[in-house]
């Protein structure tokens, strides 16, 4: 956009503005905006008009007030805003005290404010060059020294609902956020549905859908387009619209949230169906940021913030640090910790499981079984031939004495779900001896599980009910109270995948069943046509499931447990495919390879032998980190680095077997069998396994240079290698002689230079 204080001409027609820019007259932004609308749009609007007369009139009286409020405020006058409005002036007056200068231009904020409705007029606008549109804006001014355009608006939702509180575990990706939604359960959308049937039927439909969570992963993702926006709580200019989606729940969270399609495949799916924008905001580190882009799959992986404007370069921690510290300080929201519980349902109509120790007697009701019967024990002779749980048939062991009356009574046939034998294993671990549940003293020794790893399906059931039994039992002296929250770190891993298979019945097929022809389709070994379904967590229903035993009778166990970690990070779920496992074992072929042509090296020349030293600290300190931070293929892939720079060494072989016995001892946790024959291969002492962990050197990883990336108003362009000592100055004359920012720049001369040391270079034009 280029800005002006300079005077232009406005001409009015119909309602329209255009502007006059250099001898050439502009349409409105509302103009284009208009033109563009789809047909559907409008309808919607015109429908909301007429099922809430007065609503408009209304928002444009809140807005004028607003808007004067805003001009008398940066005037040093009193506000004026009447009572009715002022939840939504104190967002808007935080937002104000950010400027430093505000540009005038001999005007007020709003040039119509003037009353001059003739055809000519003389005011300050801003127009595109490149787009060939212009726009009266409500403020012209600079914070921080950056010229900042602003246009205020209020929210067109009904009285009362000014503001929409959202909650996200995700505030990192806010500056990727292309709606808002709530439930339809949400206090706004009842509140439209009152005057809206096509909103009362939506509504009524998504109230039709289970609340569980697969209920909702798997029911076509539905939205309705309420008509109302809301406003990017760092940029007011930024509007969303808001949708009553059938996926939101109202009982997590605030019921309210906001979409960030290119990282929450539900969002995706959404966005993908309105023609939502996706504007992707995590850059995997390994991408390039200038041409990553989202497609069918969102992107839920680590890496750094981009698009994302002072959240530029941050991890995703660091940037959900920054962006609650920033909507803290200006008061729109803050830090919660949100719980989602349910019932759990103990039982279970089946044999294997521990049995319930109660007893249903007619004249006493359900009793508990006395302390000396216990435990109860499961018979041994029962039968499996009939559908049902076989202890109801069982009735020696079914049919007892009350405790309490001593007559005719029967035992509870259900049993408790396996969860709860499981849920506190820990804390019997402890005193595996005892005959009591735990031994104090024990129990005050070893607690608590420093690192607790289970599966995405542990990780919410077993863990809650693990941290429930901790509670039990520390409030009936069996535990104590330090572990009350029993387990000191949380590392949830994924779940082995593969494609599904299915012949033309239907019927479910064995990744032993299937080929691939020479056309490149899938067939069964007799020659039918195959259907490929997406790539799932392996399961026995499905038949997607690759025999354990197979693999390492094909690969070896090395291969097997090198390939799973290798994939993807220990997080994230892993796609088992025959040619990943087939890659992993020709790579430690290759390096059995490399310990055996070491064995036959016979240079003595030790000029390279700093070079091959400083990578295997290197690799040290890379392998060390990923293995202590679960980060496991970080690991693997600093292994992969290692191997090829020994494979390239020209250093002696006393250096090259130094470094291949590191590669041994790093390869251990990964490749056991391996890492030992190569050991032995090499002259190590006893067993890898038994060798200390290698001693890292820490000044052979000081680097004198260091890497900047080149960012021009937020987006990457270049990058520099200097001198880690390098002066601000030296740096930013240099940024300015690189020929990619010389063209971006084109000849003109930038706004400002930002260095931040160590990490970024931002040119802003």
């Amino acid at each position: 956009m280029v800005t002006s204080d300079l005077p232009y001409r406005i001409q009015t027609s119909a309602g329209h503005r255009k502007y006059l820019c250099s001898g050439i007259y502009m349409p409105s932004v509302t103009t284009v905006l208009s033109a563009t609308e789809s047909e559907k749009s409008k309808a919607g609007l015109r429908n909301w008009q007429k099922n809430n007369p007065g609503a408009l009139e209304a928002a444009s009286t809140r807005g004028s007030a607003i808007h004067l409020g805003c001009e008398n405020y940066l005037r040093g006058l009193d506000p004026g805003v009447p009572e009715d409005y002022l939840d939504f002036w104190n967002g808007m007056s935080s937002y104000l005290d950010w400027f430093d200068t505000i540009h005038w231009s001999e005007r007020p904020l709003r040039p119509d404010w003037n009353h001059l409705r003739s055809d000519d007029r003389e005011v300050a606008f801003v127009w595109s060059t490149e787009h060939k549109y212009a726009g009266c804006p409500d403020l012209i001014g600079e914070i921080g020294g950056v010229r900042v355009i602003a246009d205020f608006k209020t929210s067109n939702a009904p009285a009362g609902f000014e503001n929409l509180e959202v909650y996200t575990t995700r505030p990192d990706t806010l500056f990727g956020a292309s709606f808002a939604a709530i439930s339809c359960d949400h206090p706004l959308a009842k509140e439209l549905e009152k005057n809206n049937s096509d909103i009362a039927n939506f509504n009524l439909e998504c109230r039709q859908i289970g609340t569980t969570q697969e209920a909702l992963e798997t029911a076509e993702k539905k939205g309705y387009n309420t008509g109302i926006t809301v406003t990017h709580p760092f940029n007011d200019a930024w509007e969303m619209p808001v949708y009553i989606a059938n996926f939101i729940l109202m009982g997590y969270g605030t019921g309210a949230i906001f979409g960030c399609p290119a990282h929450d495949q539900r969002d995706l799916d959404f966005a993908r169906k309105y023609d939502l924008i996706v504007t992707p905001v995590v850059c995997p580190t390994d991408q390039n940021p200038d041409t990553f882009a989202i497609k069918e799959e969102a992107y839920t992986g680590v890496g750094n913030l981009i698009n994302s404007r002072f959240l530029d370069g941050l991890t995703i921690e660091e940037g959900k640090s920054e962006v609650i510290k920033r909507i803290s300080e200006k008061g729109m929201g803050e830090a919660t910790t949100n719980y989602r519980l349910r019932d759990w349902g103990v039982s279970r109509q089946r044999y294997w499981g521990c049995p319930i120790p109660v007893i249903h007697c007619d004249k006493c009701g359900v009793v508990a079984e006395k302390k000396e019967n216990l435990p109860i024990v499961l018979p041994k002779d029962v039968s499996f031939d009939k559908p049902g749980n076989p202890l109801d048939r069982h009735d020696e062991w079914r049919n007892c004495k009350c405790p309490l009356c001593g007559l005719d009574a029967f035992r509870e046939t259900d049993t408790m779900d396996t969860f709860v034998d499981s849920s506190w294993y820990y804390a019997r671990f402890t005193a595996p001896e005892s005959t009591t549940p735990t031994s104090e003293k024990d129990a005050d020794y070893w607690m608590n599980v420093d690192q607790y790893i289970g599966g995405v399906e542990h990780a919410i059931l077993h863990l809650l009910y693990s941290r429930f039994f901790a509670r039990a039992m520390n409030a009936t002296g069996h535990l104590p109270k330090k572990a009350i929250e029993p387990f000191n770190a949380l590392f949830t891993q994924g779940m082995v995948c593969h494609a599904t298979y299915q012949d033309p019945d239907g019927k479910w097929l064995n990744p032993d069943d299937v080929k691939q022809s020479e056309n490149g389709e899938f067939i069964t070994i007799d020659g039918q046509k195959v259907t490929v379904g997406q790539s799932i967590k392996m399961s026995k229903s499905k038949k997607n499931v690759v025999d354990p035993d197979d693999i390492i009778d094909q690969y070896g166990a090395d291969t097997a447990r090198w390939f799973v970690m290798s994939d993807s990070p220990p997080e994230r779920d892993v796609e088992w495919t025959a040619s990943g496992a087939e890659a992993a074992w020709k790579h430690l072929q290759r390096v059995w390879r490399l310990t055996v042509e070491i064995t036959e090296d016979q240079t003595t020349d030790t000029s390279k032998d700093v070079e091959l030293d400083k990578a295997r600290n290197i690799a040290i300190d890379a392998v060390t980190n990923g293995v202590e931070g679960f980060a496991f293929n970080k690991s693997i892939a600093a292994l992969y680095q290692f191997t090829n720079i020994i494979s390239k060494s020209s250093a002696s072989k006393i250096a090259k077997v130094n470094a291949m016995l590191t590669m041994a001892q790093l390869m251990q946790p990964m490749t056991p069998h391996l890492a030992e024959e190569i050991w032995s291969t090499l002259g190590g002492e006893g067993l890898v396994t038994s060798a200390k962990w290698p001693t890292l050197d820490a000044l052979m990883l000081i680097n004198d240079t260091i890497i900047l990336p080149i960012q021009v108003n937020g987006k990457r362009r270049d990058e520099i290698e200097i001198n880690i000592d390098l002066a601000k100055d030296e740096i930013e004359k240099i940024v300015l002689e690189r020929p990619s920012i010389l063209r971006i720049l084109d000849g003109n001369a930038p706004k400002k230079i930002i260095v931040v040391p160590g990490k970024i270079v931002n040119v802003v034009i």
